[in-house]
């Protein structure tokens, strides 16, 4: 998938929701045609009429939105050989029958996803709600656990199921929330944080050094022919991270996707 698929897919998801909105103000018309034959029962087709003209504009956005991509972005394979390679990934959050975290790399091409697992016999996971983040050949390279207790736990595993260790979000009074990063053992290597007000989330080390950050209205300037909507969320990580690191720090994506929104 490229980010130009990504924006056309969008547009026919509006284009569905305005047709669907069209189906109830057709059964009042009619029904009121027919049997009610009372004029004031038409004002109940307003607010229908009115959603779909509007979901129909964001279609007509969308489509031209997805055209202009396409013109801008160049059709050779990818730049990125995986997602662990990338410096900056744009994610896009697309909420259908089911809720998937899309990643791009800045040229415009499909890095990965992040979408809940579907189980087959993953006894350590089942009853539990597990999301699993796909390459761009659709192969799970990771996977996040979701535990609640007294706080949230959101355990990371690599593709070989093997724990590499886990982010723990407590409240920690009415105003203030604690979120940290453990490594397998149970240290802290880590933590996130972040502003209550717009997206802006910071992962530090131990030594509290930044090696990440999730961040809403930064996108380059150079990037905009492939990624119209400057607001687009940029996530970065340190090239110093090793892959299992990686992996660990983005399992704060799950709270903020999955669980927050």
């Amino acid at each position: 998938m490229k980010i130009h698929e990504f924006y056309r897919g969008s547009a026919n998801i509006t284009l569905n929701g305005s047709i669907a909105a069209l189906v109830p103000a057709v059964i009042i018309a009619v029904g009121n045609l027919y049997y009610i034959q009372n004029n004031h029962i038409m004002l109940f087709t307003i607010p229908f009429v009115v959603y779909s003209f509007i979901s129909f504009q964001i279609y007509l956005y969308r489509r031209k939105q997805a055209i202009s991509i396409d013109r801008n972005m160049s059709h050779s394979t990818s730049y990125y050989q995986s997602l662990f390679s990338a410096r900056y990934l744009l994610v896009l959050y697309m909420n259908q029958q089911e809720s998937i975290v899309h990643l791009f790399y800045p040229d415009g091409h499909q890095a990965g996803m992040i979408k809940k697992y579907k189980q087959k016999g993953f006894f350590l996971f089942r009853k539990a709600r597990i999301y699993a983040l796909y390459n761009s050949q659709n192969q799970a390279v990771g996977f996040y656990k979701i535990k609640k207790s007294t706080s949230l736990v959101i355990e990371a595993y690599d593709q070989n199921k093997r724990y590499l260790g886990c982010y723990e979000k407590e409240r920690v009074s009415w105003v203030k929330i604690k979120k940290e990063m453990l490594d397998e053992s149970g240290e802290s290597i880590g933590s996130v944080e972040g502003s209550g007000y717009f997206m802006d989330e910071r992962i530090f080390n131990k030594t509290r050094q930044q090696v990440g950050q999730l961040r809403r209205g930064w996108m380059p300037v150079e990037w905009e022919g492939r990624f119209p909507e400057p607001n687009t969320p940029v996530l970065s990580l340190s090239e110093n991270l090793s892959e299992k690191d990686k992996l660990l720090r983005m399992s704060f994506l799950i709270d903020e996707y999955f669980i927050e929104r």
